[in-house]
């Protein structure tokens, strides 16, 4: 597919974004003489724009059908993208709708599971499988047949803007707000987060703005604690991930950086999530896993750390 146009579907969210990107290395060396566009969401498209897998970069504005003159901006600027094939890596209801959106025609090849696909990710145990084996086989299914490790090599920011004492660790006590079972206690991180300082090791907490409360109130017991809320993008969370003696967390975005850069990774679970199916991918990544997260207690998370840390 030499000279011709690519699309690329990737909506979010964090961890899902971090986990599509062996297969946006491997759709680029795929395709590699196309122009290959990235279709996603506002807080990617700056990072998508510097990595070295697409041309282009699209934000989606996720148009409601009550705005029907959105729906017809989107289906207009598709339609001209004159796009060979589409890799829907998204998968979900929204992404495969978009199919519809190039009736009558011309229809681009598709990969995903939009019905009609020309090449449909037809496995039956797909929704069973974790998200990297899923791609994996989707793409397989597309006639890629090689999916590497994510390679974020091309990341060259430091930390060093943030003036932070070293040796350093990462704590990532958020996550979705809307699902608060995903969370260890506040008061379990404040203690962890005393536990490290006394190791001699900075307790680096980062996350959204929206955050920012809960990691003061960490810092006023471990008053040792720097509170990066709100202050980091994604270039910065890999490059803290990459200096970083270690990194503990809920299941959430930030965590799936850290398994990528290869930081020591501790990552809690409750039975609000099934690490089987989404946990962090990486060579030095431990899962603690309990139904409810109160019962994870703090040594067995100092205990899961993986080694060669500062506190091992």
């Amino acid at each position: 597919m030499a000279d011709q146009n690519i699309l690329v579907i990737k909506l979010g969210a964090l961890g899902d974004f971090v986990q599509a990107a062996g297969p946006f290395a491997a759709i680029r060396a795929h395709h590699a003489g196309a122009r290959i566009t990235l279709l996603t969401t506002q807080p990617f498209a700056e990072f998508a724009r510097r990595a070295p897998w697409f041309d282009d970069v699209w934000v989606d504005t996720r148009p409601r059908l009550t705005r029907p003159g959105d729906m017809l901006a989107l289906r207009r600027r598709l339609r001209d993208g004159t796009f060979a094939r589409v890799y829907d890596l998204q998968t979900s209801d929204r992404s495969s709708g978009y199919r519809r959106l190039f009736w009558p025609g011309p229809m681009p090849e598709w990969s995903g599971i939009a019905r009609a696909a020309s090449h449909p990710h037809a496995n039956p145990q797909r929704d069973f499988m974790h998200t990297v084996e899923r791609q994996k086989d989707q793409l397989a299914m597309a006639g890629i047949a090689e999916v590497r490790p994510p390679d974020f090599s091309w990341i060259i920011r430091s930390a060093l803007r943030f003036w932070l004492p070293r040796p350093f660790a990462l704590l990532v006590p958020g996550g979705s707000a809307h699902r608060p079972k995903k969370r260890w206690p506040i008061g379990h991180y404040s203690a962890l987060a005393t536990q490290i300082a006394q190791r001699g090791v900075t307790p680096v907490i980062i996350g959204a703005p929206s955050e920012k409360a809960m990691a003061d109130a960490i810092c006023a017991v471990a008053p040792r604690a720097r509170n990066l809320c709100g202050e980091t993008d994604l270039s910065d969370l890999f490059a803290l991930a990459r200096e970083a003696e270690f990194a503990i967390g809920n299941d959430t975005g930030p965590m799936h950086i850290a398994a990528a850069m290869s930081c020591p990774t501790v990552v809690l679970f409750s039975k609000a999530s099934d690490p089987a199916l989404c946990a962090p991918r990486g060579a030095r990544v431990a899962v603690l896993r309990r139904d409810d997260l109160t019962q994870i207690r703090l040594d067995e998370v100092l205990a899961a750390i993986p080694q060669n840390s500062a506190t091992s």
